[in-house]
This record gives C-alpha cells, structure tokens and sequence, in this order.
C-alpha cells in the first residue's frame, strides 16, 4: 500500500457558471479558454488557486471577477462537490471544490487574467448525451467527450445534481431573475430532463409544482395578447 502523505496538495476552486439565453431559450454554461500552459488554447471551467487567506466561499466569489469581471453576492453560488482524483491533473496532486452560480443575466463577457476567451455554451441533449455548444463548436458530456482534466465530470455532476433537485430546490430557476413565467420555467426544466417544453403540459406542470412558485404579477407585452402570469421562487 502506498503510504505517502501529501501534505500540501494544490486546492483549485472551480466554478461551473450557469445563466439562461434568451434569443435560444436553453441554459447554458461559462467555458474559458486557458492562456496558459499546461493545455494553453484549451476550454476549460473558470477556475482558481485557493490563496492563504481567504475561504473556497470568497475565492469562488473572487473567481467570477477575475475571470470576466462581475461582482456577485455570496448567495448566488453553492457548493457542488469535491473532486480528489489523483490522476485529475497531469503532474501534481490538486484538489477541486467545485460550485455553481447562478447569473440572472448574462453581462458582456471580457476574459480575465489566466484566459484568452470566454464564452457561452448552450445545454442541449443529443442522442442520449448532454452537449454544450457554441457557435459550430460541439463537447458532448460523456467520458469520450473533449474537455481537460476532469471537467466532463464536474458539469454532468452538476447537472445531475440540479436534475436531481428540480421538483423540490430548482434554484437553477434563478438564471431567470427575479421573476419568470411558466414557459420559462418548463423551458429550463426541459433541457435539464432532455426533452422538449412541448412534452411539458402547463397545467400539469403548474399543478404539481405550485408548491415552488408564488404568483407576483403579469408580465409586461410589446404586442397584444393576453400576458403571462409572472412567479417567483418561494
């Protein structure tokens, strides 16, 4: 048995970044793409070192400025998982604790120190795998999937966790702000269960999720028709 004590192993934050895209209707995810070696030009979660003197809750806050300038409060992130695979970093022992965050909108997008880019990639399901995509560039979330260290596992972990949680914590509904409509909620919900919002009856899906939602409003139209109800998480 080997026995070697690590006694300083590297602590990464990463952070898996969710917002909602409205043109397209699908959420989707932060990818950055690393200006640094090892794996230079290669997209890859936001992610940092945690320093001396700060907690993983404040370096994960630091993180979201640092990489794309934002400031955000504390309570738009949550703590995800921690991964300790010994072979998830080629050459050193390093740990990640991931989290997720929520962005109610999505801000222009300026690359940060560490990243050459950053970019929005869309959630979709295809052929029984999650992908995300942008522009004409496709990562299928599977083990044969393309995306370093071992970051395929920490988006499907998180993605399994917040599909896990939608019919009693959908805290993912945040990506929609402070108030959304029934269709907008389906429409998440469908790309986290990989079907489509048609399959998604409204007034089922009112009935049995009502217990989540409180009514607040309507919302407001550029054109006639009658307008949608507006909800807020309880």
């Amino acid at each position: 048995m080997d026995s070697e004590i690590i006694a300083r192993p590297l602590v990464t934050i990463t952070n898996v970044i969710w917002s909602f895209n409205t043109e397209l209707h699908r959420p989707q995810l932060l990818l950055i793409k690393r200006a640094d070696e090892p794996l230079k030009g290669h997209w890859v979660l936001p992610e940092t070192l945690l320093r001396s003197k700060e907690s993983a809750d404040t370096a994960c806050i630091r993180l979201i400025d640092d990489k794309i300038g934002l400031q955000v409060p504390m309570n738009s992130t949550e703590q995800l998982a921690t991964f300790t695979d010994p072979k998830r970093v080629t050459g050193t022992r390093a740990l990640a604790l991931a989290y997720m965050t929520y962005l109610p909108s999505t801000p222009k997008l300026h690359p940060g120190y560490g990243a050459t880019d950053a970019q929005w990639f869309v959630l979709d399901k295809d052929q029984g795998n999650y992908v995300i995509t942008h522009d004409q560039q496709e990562i299928i979330l599977s083990p044969a999937g393309h995306l370093v260290f071992d970051h395929i596992q920490i988006i499907t972990t998180a993605i399994n966790r917040i599909k896990n949680k939608l019919d009693y914590q959908p805290q993912i509904l945040r990506i929609l702000g402070n108030t959304f409509t029934l269709r907008q909620a389906r429409e998440v919900f469908a790309a986290f269960l990989g079907t489509t919002i048609d399959k998604i009856d409204n007034s089922n899906f009112k009935k049995t999720h009502n217990h989540l939602f409180k009514e607040v409003g309507v919302a407001t139209l550029n054109h006639s028709g009658r307008p949608p109800k507006l909800y807020q998480l309880n």
